[in-house]
C-alpha cells in the first residue's frame, strides 16, 4: 500500500446469482486526483463503487482505506471513513424535505431551522442551490440529483481529520453544458484540496478533460489503467467494447436516408400544463410534430419540459389550450427504475404491463403467459438485450439493457407518436448509439418522435429540429447557433 493511495480495491470479485459482475477488478484512488472509471453498461462500474461505499460486500479481494485493510459492511461505515457515493439514480426519500434528506445522510440533529440554514449555506458554497424546505418528491430528477450531491458531500466536508473520498456515478448526465462545467470545476476544486474522486461517466471527452487518470472495466475485469493525458476517445471506446471503436449503427439502410416530414400527428396551441405540486410549468406553448421527424427539446431540469412531454404522451392533462395527438402514443419515462420497470417482476411481466390493443398474449380478457413469453423472447432477440431469458427479473439487467427493453416495449406498440424522456441517460457509447438508431428507424418508418435529453450533445446528435425550453416557454434557437449559444438559451431564456 502506497502512502499516496486514499482507496485501493484489489482483485475484487462479486457474483449476483448466476451473473459474475466483477472478476478480479482493481481500482486505486489517490488524494488530489480525479480518476475516471469507464466501461460499457454491465461492465461492473456501479458494482465496484458500490462495494467501495459499503453498499455491497465483495466475494473476494481486499479493500484498503488510507493504509488500513478493512471490511466495509454498510454505507454508514463507509461514510464514517469519509467515503461518499452519489448514485446514478436519485434515492432521496420523497416524503422528506431537501434539508431533512441531507441531515439524514450527514447524521445531523433534526432541528428544522438549523439544518435548513446549513443546507442552504452548503448549497451556495458548492454551487448547488436548492430550496431546503422543498419536499424531495415534488422536485424534478435533476433537482433530486442535487440532493444526492449535497447528501454525499455534507458528512465528508464535516470531517477535519481526512480528505474525503467521493464516488460519482454519472453526475453530469442531466445537466446543461454550463452546469456540467460548473460541477466538474467543483470536483476539481475538491481534488485540489486533497480529495480523491472517482468519476463514472460515459462521456469520453468529458472524462479525458476532467480526469487525471482513467481505469477501464470490461465484463468485470480491469483492462486498462493509465494517465488521462495519454488516452484518445476512439482508443478508449475500443478498449471498453473489446474491439474496434463502435461504428455508427445508422451507416447504411433506411436509418440514414433523408427523412421528409409528413403530416402533422400532434399539435399543441397555447398549451398550459400545471407543475406537479402547483403552479404553471408550461406557459402558452404552441408546437407541431410531423410524421418522420425527431424533435429534440433542450432544457435544464425544472423548466417545464417534463410536463410538456407528459402532456403530449397523455400522462398529464393540460390546464388550458388545445392538444391533439394521433394514437397510438408510446411513452418512455426518464427514470427506468422507478417509472419504467418494476425490478422485482420478470421481463415478461414488465412487457405485459404496457398498454397495447393488439397484444398477442390477450385472449378474451385473459393473459396467455406462454404467448407473452414468446413475444418477450422475440423482443430480447430483436433489440440485442443481454438477459438470462424472459423470466429474468428486470432488476438483473444493466441500465443499458433495461433501456433497450423499455424502447423495445414502446416500439412494439407501433406508435404514431413516440415520446422519450432522457432515453440514453447513463448509457455507454455503444448502447446510446443503438438507442439513437432505433429512434431514427422509428421516425423513418413514419412515427413522430419527441424527446428531451439532459445532455445537450445527445439532443444535437439525433434531432432533426431543435427547440429550447426555458421558464415554461419554447424558444427557437437562431439559425447556426452553436452549443454555447444554445446552452445560454437553456439557462437564461435569451
Amino acid at each position: 500500500m502506497s502512502a499516496a493511495e486514499s482507496l485501493a480495491l484489489r482483485a475484487i470479485e462479486k457474483r449476483f446469482g448466476s451473473v459474475q459482475a466483477l472478476r478480479g477488478a482493481d481500482l486505486v484512488l489517490a488524494p488530489g486526483e480525479v480518476h475516471a472509471l469507464l466501461g460499457e453498461n454491465g461492465a461492473g462500474k456501479s458494482t465496484l463503487v458500490g462495494i467501495a461505499a459499503g453498499a455491497a460486500r465483495p466475494d473476494a479481494g481486499e479493500i484498503v482505506v488510507r493504509g488500513q485493510r478493512l471490511t466495509l459492511d454498510s454505507p454508514r461505515a463507509a461514510r464514517r471513513l469519509g467515503i461518499g457515493l452519489v448514485r446514478q439514480h436519485p434515492s432521496a426519500i420523497p416524503a422528506l424535505t431537501v434539508a431533512e434528506n441531507v441531515a439524514l445522510a450527514a447524521g445531523w440533529r433534526p432541528v428544522p431551522r438549523a439544518i435548513e440554514r446549513r443546507v442552504a449555506e452548503l448549497g451556495e458554497r458548492l454551487g448547488l442551490p436548492v430550496d431546503p424546505r422543498a419536499r424531495a418528491g415534488d422536485l424534478s430528477v435533476g433537482l433530486r440529483q442535487r440532493i444526492e450531491l449535497l447528501s454525499a458531500l455534507a458528512p465528508l466536508l464535516d470531517r477535519a481529520d481526512a480528505a474525503p473520498i467521493l464516488l460519482l456515478d454519472e453526475p453530469t448526465a442531466i445537466l446543461a453544458p454550463a452546469e456540467a462545467a460548473g460541477l466538474l470545476a467543483l470536483v476539481r476544486r475538491l481534488a485540489d484540496g486533497g480529495a480523491a474522486v472517482a468519476l463514472i461517466t460515459h462521456k469520453l471527452d468529458e472524462a479525458l478533460a476532467a480526469a487525471d487518470r482513467v481505469t477501464v472495466l470490461r465484463r468485470g475485469e480491469t483492462v486498462l489503467t493509465g494517465s488521462a493525458a495519454a488516452q484518445r476517445p476512439a482508443a478508449l471506446a475500443a478498449v471498453m467494447l473489446g474491439g474496434a471503436p463502435p461504428a455508427d449503427p445508422d451507416a447504411s439502410g433506411a436509418d440514414t436516408a433523408p427523412r421528409v416530414a409528413g403530416p402533422v400527428l400532434a399539435r399543441a396551441l397555447e398549451l398550459e400544463v400545471e407543475r406537479e405540486g402547483g403552479g404553471l410549468a408550461v406557459r402558452g406553448v404552441s408546437l407541431e410534430l410531423r410524421a418522420g421527424e425527431i424533435v429534440g427539446i433542450a432544457a435544464v431540469e425544472g423548466n417545464g419540459q417534463r410536463e410538456l412531454l407528459r402532456a403530449v404522451a397523455g400522462v398529464l392533462r393540460p390546464a388550458a389550450g388545445l392538444l391533439d395527438v394521433a394514437g397510438p402514443v408510446a411513452f418512455i419515462p426518464e427514470d427506468r427504475t422507478s417509472e419504467g420497470l418494476i425490478g422485482e417482476l420478470s421481463l415478461t411481466e414488465n412487457v405485459v404491463l404496457a398498454p397495447r390493443e393488439d397484444a398477442p398474449w390477450l385472449r378474451g380478457g385473459r393473459i396467455n403467459w406462454r404467448a407473452a413469453e414468446r413475444e418477450t423472447a422475440e423482443l430480447i432477440a430483436r433489440h440485442g438485450i443481454r438477459a438470462a431469458g424472459p423470466r429474468a427479473p428486470a432488476a438483473t439487467l444493466s441500465g443499458g439493457n433495461q433501456q433497450k427493453l423499455l424502447l423495445g416495449r414502446a416500439l412494439a406498440q407501433r406508435p404514431r407518436v413516440l415520446v422519450a424522456e432522457n432515453p440514453t441517460r447513463g448509457l455507454d457509447v455503444g448502447a446510446a448509439a443503438e438507442i439513437h438508431a432505433r429512434l431514427r428507424r422509428a421516425a423513418a418508418e413514419g412515427a413522430a418522435v419527441l424527446l428531451h435529453a439532459g445532455d445537450l450533445d445527445d439532443v444535437l446528435a439525433i434531432a432533426d429540429r431543435l427547440l429550447v425550453m426555458s421558464r415554461g416557454r419554447l424558444l427557437v434557437p437562431p439559425s447556426g447557433a452553436d452549443r454555447q449559444a444554445i446552452g445560454a438559451l437553456m439557462l437564461g431564456g435569451g
